[in-house]
């Protein structure tokens, strides 16, 4: 069946499709009698007004488009969580696309949300050039979350990285260890701060930092535990791994297990983001906690701010994560 249109309200209800326009809009020069009759003539028909095409034809959208990295890290869910629920409650929708964690297809991505005109755009984690970003900001509002910006024309919402990495190892450290790896995110957004932190605890532990390059995925952990595997530090197999994030921590876990290394007996595990994934009872990950839905309510409210016109200045929200102890992280037995 074919989906109503406003002309077909406008029949029913025995006036003109501007008429019907207008009172879908809410607009204040129309009579409650003829009101009224629009409002019933939808309702009987099931009519809803296009969100999109109400937008473009008001000039005034009600639309954030929304450009989520990796659909499959279950951090991006929770953060649009967060999203979705502060911009329902300001009257907001929101679209939603990915980049794959491609430079190239982001571009296509943002590309496309803005050919929406949304009122403002939201990208998380987005690995596509600084330019790009900007040139996006001049079009739309911007807010990041989950990764940085100098530009005055584009809001942040992260964590503190750093200080999230610290606590990962000064909790191995609490526990005896002194065989530090940490897998890196390599490129990723927020990758470079967790190392930065990682290295700096391991300096004022005065332990031997080992990095081993990595990316923020399962396939990724998996590869770095068989490059320690068969080419470990001086010292042996590290006693405790500093994982980029979960995702990567879970595919460490696997091929630590494969190899018969038990977690954490053998060796610690560490992830990050503390996602749902994180919490499952079989893995029972420590991991250190961003406070996801809340990014995503900053996000929203950023953005916000800035379509309104309250304010013109970039804002930087930098929140302090916290540690999430489970079960992979233990005192050592070598």
């Amino acid at each position: 069946m074919a989906r109503p249109t406003m002309e077909d309200v406008a029949a029913k209800a025995g006036v003109s499709r501007a008429l019907v326009s207008l009172v879908m809009r809410n607009a204040p020069n129309v009579s409650d009698e003829r009101r009224t009759r629009v409002l019933c003539a939808a309702h009987e028909l099931g009519y809803e007004p296009h969100a999109m095409a109400r937008s473009l034809a008001s000039r005034t959208s009600t639309v954030l488009g929304v450009m989520v990295s990796d659909l499959r890290n279950a951090f991006f869910a929770d953060v649009v969580e967060g999203l979705d629920a502060a911009a329902e409650a300001a009257g907001f929708h929101l679209i939603l696309n990915t980049g794959g964690r491609s430079p190239a297809r982001e571009r296509a991505a943002l590309k496309s949300l803005l050919s929406f005109r949304p009122a403002g755009v939201i990208l998380l984690s987005p690995v596509v050039p600084a330019s790009a970003i900007e040139e996006a900001a001049a079009q739309s509002p911007v807010v990041l979350v989950s990764r940085t910006s100098r530009a005055a024309g584009v809001d942040t919402v992260n964590d503190d990285g750093e200080a999230g990495s610290a606590l990962a190892v000064d909790h191995l450290v609490s526990l005896g260890h002194k065989s530090i790896a940490h897998l890196d995110g390599g490129l990723a957004a927020g990758a470079a701060a967790r190392r930065r932190g990682y290295l700096q605890a391991m300096r004022r532990h005065r332990l031997h930092p080992v990095v081993v390059r990595s990316e923020h995925t399962d396939t990724a952990g998996e590869k770095a535990v068989h490059e320690l595997l068969g080419d470990p530090p001086e010292g042996g197999m590290p006693t405790a791994l500093v994982a980029g994030n979960d995702f990567n921590a879970v595919g460490a876990i696997s091929a630590l297990e494969e190899a018969g290394l038990r977690v954490p007996e053998d060796v610690s595990v560490v992830g990050y983001d503390n996602t749902s994934l994180a919490a499952l009872r079989h893995l029972s990950l420590t991991t250190v906690d961003q406070p996801r839905t809340e990014m995503g309510r900053l996000a929203v409210e950023a953005l916000l701010e800035r379509i309104r016109g309250e304010r013109a200045e970039p804002v930087r929200h930098l929140l302090h994560p916290s540690l999430v102890v489970r079960s992979t992280t233990a005192a050592p037995e070598r």
